[in-house]
């Protein structure tokens, strides 16, 4: 039940920010925040087993999303690496578009990442990011198959993939 109500209270508190200035009760209108409820109570009841995972006697393995501190780092993560490198990958794909020098392929990253969340953080990372595309996670250790619009190395190290986000996600779930 913790897990739920955490989870819930914030991805609403998410949804408020990112719906913040388009409302008329305060900041928001009556429907926003039914709506961010709704959509909050439904995030956190699918999202919950991803953030706080359970042993198999049924307790929940950690709290350790509870800690404040890995907010901030997520959010220091987003504002600083994550939009740099999605801005460096935007001017990236604009050339490799215009110019025609396509080499793309399935590379296979090796992690190291040991949480579902860890690789899912990672994974939607590679995917928002122009140029990448996380296809598939192997089951048996977590590494990841990205399609890479430039394939230098058929078997790249995951910083010429991703940069830092695989240290990111380390620091942030684990």
């Amino acid at each position: 039940m913790l897990a739920f109500l955490a989870t819930s209270v914030v991805a609403f508190v998410l949804y408020l920010l990112l719906t913040l200035p388009s409302g008329s009760i305060g900041v928001w209108s009556a429907e926003e925040l039914i709506t961010g409820a709704v959509l909050s109570v439904i995030a956190g009841w699918v999202a919950r087993r991803v953030v706080f995972p359970r042993t198999r006697k049924g307790t929940l393995a950690d709290l350790r999303m509870l800690n404040p501190l890995r907010f901030l780092l997520f959010l220091a993560y987003l504002i600083g690496p994550f939009l740099f490198a999605m801005a460096k990958a935007n001017i990236d794909v604009a050339y490799r578009v215009v110019t025609g020098k396509l080499r793309p392929g399935i590379v296979k990253l090796q992690t190291g990442l040991t949480t579902d969340l860890g690789r899912t953080l990672l994974a939607n990372s590679i995917t928002l990011t122009p140029g990448t595309l996380t296809v598939d996670v192997a089951e048996e250790d977590g590494d990841l198959f990205v399609h890479w619009i430039n394939v230098k190395d058929p078997e790249p190290d995951a910083k010429q993939v991703c940069g830092s986000f695989p240290a990111w996600a380390r620091r942030i779930t684990q």
